[in-house]
């Protein structure tokens, strides 16, 4: 626990440090973190970093994480995304029949799919610093998504009694998942006293359900895929807490979440 709660620390700062820098910093920080969390499912997939589908993963990641419109860089505007998409698809199967089918369909479905996965995730997690008053929303999404974690977690400890999804992850319980969302209501309530001029009492209930419930979901995710390979954390790099997957499962689901569908 000490171990945990000390790299926490640690990496909440580096985290808030770049978050408050803003913009493009943030935007390359948040594809650092994308990058490796793309090298942790390559390996959770039991593929191979340098081959050349996977080298293609990673620079799918590339472009789907930056917002580059934003960041003054108009080469892909010209470019539909879903051309991209079709493109680096097309690519992702030709890999196959030109590696003779040792680089097989399946694998290659895995990695493309990371990529839109981990892309997307972090994209709009950069994004959201772009948008108007976005470090306010940054900061609400964020924190709502760790008061989850941590309300589950302590609620769980706490009260827990009934398996919320034991096929998928045996600790979580229902009274863990109510905790965190109630915890997130809690943390709603207060943004929407201290700022209300962006963010309504009814707004906050709303968006804090539906950031703890997808929250939640996130986790149950990266758990499901995880366990069909048998592995316990996505990798090493955060000592106590896993990979940057195992931190970040939750964030790569609720922010797509928020911009897609206009719940901000």
């Amino acid at each position: 626990m000490i171990q945990r709660i000390v790299t926490g620390v640690l990496a909440l700062a580096l985290f808030m440090f770049f978050l408050f820098l803003g913009h493009i910093w943030f935007a390359m920080f948040m594809l650092l973190l994308s990058l490796i969390g793309y090298f942790e499912y390559v390996r959770i997939t039991q593929n191979k970093v340098r081959q050349f589908s996977s080298v293609l993963g990673f620079v799918f990641v590339i472009y789907l994480v930056l917002p580059w419109s934003e960041m003054g860089i108009t080469l892909f505007d010209s470019l539909a995304l879903y051309t991209v998409i079709w493109g680096m698809l097309l690519m992702f199967l030709l890999a196959s029949v030109f590696s003779k089918n040792k680089q097989d369909i399946k694998k290659i479905s895995l990695l493309f799919l990371g990529a839109i996965y981990i892309g997307f995730g972090f994209h709009y997690m950069a994004l959201t610093l772009f948008i108007e008053d976005g470090l306010f929303w940054a900061l609400f999404i964020f924190i709502s998504i760790w008061l989850t974690d941590a309300g589950a977690y302590f609620s769980g400890l706490a009260f827990g009694k009934h398996p919320l999804w034991p096929s998928i992850s045996p600790k979580k319980t229902i009274e863990g998942s109510i905790g965190g969302i109630l915890i997130t209501l809690t943390a709603a309530i207060i943004f929407s006293i201290l700022s209300p001029d962006l963010l309504e009492l009814k707004q906050g209930i709303i968006l804090a359900i539906v950031i703890s419930i997808f929250s939640q979901l996130g986790d149950l995710i990266q758990s499901a895929y995880k366990r069909v390979y048998d592995v316990k954390d996505s990798g090493t790099i955060l000592p106590g807490h896993g990979g940057i997957l195992d931190r970040c499962d939750s964030w790569i689901i609720v922010f797509p979440l928020l911009h897609l569908f206009h719940i901000l």
